[in-house]
């Protein structure tokens, strides 16, 4: 029994000592990635009708995130129903105006949330 206890204890310290020093390494790249706030604009609508334009707010001392890795904002646009979404070329500057629209409702019932990540920090 006791040489049981003893070849367990070792095989649990075992996975400790290799778990950890990964453990560790992940919770630093998360760190090192930037923290983002995201904010978003939603609406729905009937068969036939067409979404107001969707003003995402734009908090005050940040800037839009970008997609790691790219230039590119760093957006959703999640969708219900039958509709075609995108963000107005035309209303958005990125810098401070959001605007989502979307095209006419195709089917019974839709909706719509436009997304957008931004970094807050003040390492701009």
């Amino acid at each position: 029994m006791a040489i049981q206890r003893i070849a367990c204890s070792l095989f649990v310290l075992l996975l400790v000592i290799l778990l950890v020093p990964s453990l560790s390494t992940k919770a630093q790249e998360v760190e090192d990635s930037g923290a983002t706030t995201e904010l978003s604009c939603s609406f729905s609508v009937e068969k036939g009708e067409t979404g107001r334009p969707c003003h995402v707010p734009f908090p005050q001392g940040c800037r839009v995130a970008s997609i790691p890795g790219t230039k590119q904002p760093w957006t959703t646009i999640s969708k219900g129903g039958r509709l075609q979404c995108r963000f107005d070329e035309t209303e958005t500057d990125w810098k401070s105006n959001i605007v989502g629209t979307c095209g006419q409702c195709q089917s019974v019932h839709c909706s719509a949330q436009f997304s957008v990540r931004f970094n807050c920090s003040s390492q701009h």
